[in-house]
């Protein structure tokens, strides 16, 4: 038995094959939960990455989910052993939940690499859960599937329906603008959010879970079910089978992360009219298995795909509709019969993603159109570049007004979140339809963790007289179920010292998203004397996780990863404990 254990290969038998002191140790330890002898006998061990918290709603309902990817662990003949780790909720964790996206990157890593684990099954939902546990185990590589937990049901408002996020940002306007009560304001809270699951518009963390499925990192149709559709348990259980297949068959992340791979989810996310926040992740996870992904390969791969999907925040459906209509399958089979599509690139069922996808059905051309009678055209997400955002900057056409695209107005400038909390709702405030409002320090270092900000909420007067969109700049993100003709993620950012630290109070700028430019109408020699007066801001804590963030934190061309997290470490078993 030892022998044939020896020659497994697996990761685990290192703890549990040993007939020493030290498998005595680790054995015995793990059969106070009732394990019997049977267990250790050389199968291969799976960890289950849970992310469950009461403290993040999008997650609740992790325990169900974890206990199919168990019984399907078990039904392969694996070893299952579920462990936790720091869960990010964007609903209610300040500042942000994305200053946490690259501890719990840390987490994972550790926690994957320091346990006798073989295979993993990531467990993934709200916004910055998926790419923060892609990227801890990317670091690592060893075969790894990812289970999103699913958008929730529709929600349902006095006959009507209405998204996560998108409809907060409209109504919280029409709030503003005295248009609704606070009445039917709170009522429409009750309505919205009426099952488990993460946002069922296309934001952030659909977003995300299509990036799972279009990297080949999930099961095939991991994107849509419902979270309480039995469909969803389904895929969790056949994930939790396919993760011990791969640990036999070796078929580890870095097989499945390849560029490739990589340049399918940036033409993805451009058909479904998907988060920004996916351009941050995707740079992030690449970089953490090997790959150099950079903001020009966003605007060559995102050149000449066309939005599919009407769903919001762009357009008028939701998830389940997504689902019901064929999900992202079809619209994989759209851009491969389009030759949008690297169709060998390897998915972790083993098969390609063609394979997976070549026959996909669509039952509903108004929720998913066909690539030559597209949603929008033209709408994979812009690169920027000029003086203002030496390093880029994007903006997502699909969430824009047309009419904005191409725009120079003077800017109305708020030094910080607090600032424009204070003044926005001022009738003094000197700003028009026309100005560019301009918002600083809300990046990775400013906010810190570069909150979703970005989408600045116009002033109620302008609201009053009809006026629903207005170019916003700003070094900050936006959540994905945001619309609007928003510039984000510029680099370097205000507390950088970037350009943006520079911009004043009636200076012009201009925005022409075609040529890809975004330039401040100001003289080198000007922002040279503008620079010798700035001051970087002091970081607001300078102990502990914020300390290490705020000295190690790169710009969000590079991804807002750690510095020292940038690459991967391998599966390397520690030395032993004892």
């Amino acid at each position: 038995m030892a022998n044939e254990k020896k020659k497994s290969g697996l990761r685990s038998v290192k703890w549990f094959g040993r007939n020493d002191i030290y498998g005595f140790i680790y054995r015995s330890w793990m059969k106070n939960k009732g394990i019997p002898h049977d267990q250790f006998d050389g199968r291969p061990v799976i960890g289950i990455c849970n992310t469950w918290s009461e403290l993040v709603p999008c997650n609740s309902h992790f325990r169900v989910i974890a206990q199919h990817v168990r019984d399907g662990v078990l039904e392969a003949g694996g070893f299952p052993l579920e462990f936790p780790v720091m869960s990010l909720g964007e609903t209610l964790l300040r500042p942000t939940a994305m200053l946490y996206r690259n501890l719990v990157s840390m987490d994972v890593e550790e926690s994957i690499r320091g346990n006798p684990l073989d295979g993993v099954v990531l467990l993934v939902g709200c916004d910055k859960t998926t790419p923060a546990l892609l990227m801890g185990a990317s670091s690592v590589d060893l075969p790894t599937v990812a289970v999103s937990g699913g958008p929730m049901l529709s929600g349902k408002y006095r006959g009507t329906d209405i998204g996560s996020g998108t409809n907060v940002w409209s109504m919280s306007e029409d709030l503003r603008a005295g248009k609704i009560t606070q009445d039917e304001f709170h009522e429409a809270e009750s309505c919205m959010h009426r099952s488990h699951g993460h946002c069922m518009t296309m934001g952030t963390a659909s977003t995300m879970a299509s990036m799972v499925e279009a990297l080949g990192v999930g099961m095939p149709g991991n994107a849509a079910i419902p979270a309480v559709d039995a469909r969803r348990y389904v895929l969790a259980r056949e994930a939790g089978r396919r993760a011990v297949e791969m640990v036999r068959e070796k078929l580890t992340l870095s097989k499945v992360l390849t560029r490739e791979a990589f340049e399918n989810a940036i033409r993805v996310n451009a058909a479904i009219g998907g988060s920004t926040n996916a351009v941050i992740h995707l740079i992030a996870i690449a970089r953490r298995i090997g790959i150099d992904l950079k903001l020009e390969d966003w605007d060559k791969q995102g050149r000449g795909i066309h939005t599919l999907v009407n769903l919001m925040p762009n357009g008028k459906y939701l998830m389940e509709d997504f689902y019901y209509a064929g999900g992202l399958p079809a619209v994989i089979r759209e851009l491969g019969r389009n030759g949008k599509l690297n169709k060998d690139a390897l998915t972790i069922n083993g098969k390609s993603i063609w394979q997976n996808n070549k026959d996909a059905p669509c039952y509903n051309r108004d929720v998913i159109h066909s690539f030559d009678k597209p949603f929008k055209k033209n709408t994979g997400i812009a690169v920027l570049r000029g003086n203002l955002c030496p390093d880029g900057a994007i903006i997502k056409p699909s969430a824009a007004t047309p009419a904005l695209m191409k725009h120079t107005g003077r800017a109305v400038v708020f030094e910080d979140i607090e600032d424009f909390h204070t003044r926005i709702d001022d009738p003094k405030l000197d700003i028009d339809a026309n100005c560019v409002m301009v918002l600083k320090n809300c990046g990775p270092r400013g906010y810190p963790g570069m909150a979703e900000v970005g989408n600045m909420p116009l002033p109620p007067r302008l609201l009053k007289k009809g006026i629903t969109d207005m170019v916003r700049i700003s070094d900050a993100r936006m959540s994905g179920t945001a619309y609007g003709t928003v510039v984000l993620h510029v680099a370097p950012e205000a507390a950088a010292g970037g350009t943006l630290a520079l911009v004043q109070n009636g200076d012009m700028v201009e925005l022409d998203v075609a040529n890809r430019k975004l330039q401040l109408l100001v003289t080198d020699e000007e922002l040279a004397k503008r620079r010798k007066k700035w001051k970087a801001p002091k970081p607001p804590l300078t102990r502990g996780y914020w300390k290490l963030y705020n000295d190690h934190v790169l710009q969000a061309n590079e991804g807002a990863d750690l510095d020292f997290l940038v690459g991967k470490s391998g599966s390397l078993v520690p030395r032993d404990n004892h």
